[in-house]
């Protein structure tokens, strides 16, 4: 099985489209996003989309086809996007069932006032309830090298 993990290119953009049908129909800006994806057999199997808002950073879009799941690719797809993107903090809308899962990762719970504003609008339409919208705002803070003694 040939598995690669790569950056899309903007003219792959649509490759991830096609992957969101099952997940929403998002539809990928080639302005200020960056997505990153695990291909199986020239597939695109998975993705993690990195969106550079006015004021943070966001994930979004972690995403896997039905037929690939259960074997890692999610966790690869946002490894590689954390690898490119966690110089500055990330937040990020989780689904109450996957808040382990990106604790994993490094994220942490946050408030939702927490957010920046442009983030935090995007799900204006839970009235400041998310939790009542099965959703927790987190964030991961980028990773500091470690000092050497």
């Amino acid at each position: 099985m040939d598995i690669v993990a790569r950056e899309l290119s903007p003219d792959e953009f649509a490759l991830a489209e096609k992957v969101w049908e099952q997940y929403r129909g998002q539809k990928a800006n080639r302005t200020n996003e960056r997505i990153f994806g695990i291909f199986v057999n020239g597939t695109l199997a998975a993705t993690a989309r990195c969106t550079e808002h006015p004021d943070g950073r966001e994930m979004d879009n972690v995403f896997t086809l039905d037929e690939f799941r259960g074997k890692g690719y999610a966790r690869q797809a946002v490894e590689l996007l954390l690898e490119h993107c966690g110089s500055a903090t990330i937040y990020i809308h989780s689904t109450l069932p996957l808040v382990s899962f990106y604790q994993s990762l490094g994220f942490s719970p946050i408030p939702e006032q927490e957010l920046p504003q442009t983030i935090r609008e995007r799900f204006l339409f839970c009235f400041g309830q998310m939790e009542a919208c099965n959703v927790s705002p987190m964030k991961r803070m980028p990773e500091r090298p470690s000092a050497s003694h």
